[in-house]
């Protein structure tokens, strides 16, 4: 493999913002929720410690930059951690009747 081919594969092709790193975390979420194949592997898997972890790192950005975001940026946190939140509970419940 060239060194350009190298480089291209090591730098990432989307713009990093908050908005972006949110999404990102929230995926992970999804993934861990069981729902979104796992992008490596392909199979969906369910891992509610991890998904717990990742929607608690959603609540302490939201905490932590309150009143700080612009009015977009806003509204992509809260309505994932809305879906999110309602999606892990959904999965608990489920858990426990299975």
């Amino acid at each position: 493999m060239n060194e350009k081919a190298k480089e291209s594969r090591c730098e990432p092709n989307i713009e990093l913002d908050f908005s972006t790193f949110v999404v990102s975390l929230g995926t992970s979420a999804l993934v861990n929720l069981g729902m979104a194949p796992d992008p490596e592997t392909g199979a969906s898997s369910v891992n509610l410690p991890m998904a717990k972890q990742n929607i608690d790192i959603l609540e302490i950005l939201h905490r932590k930059t309150k009143g700080n975001l612009a009015e977009d940026e806003k509204k992509i946190l809260d309505t994932l951690l809305f879906d999110l939140r309602m999606a892990f509970v959904r999965k608990c419940q489920a858990s426990h009747k299975g």
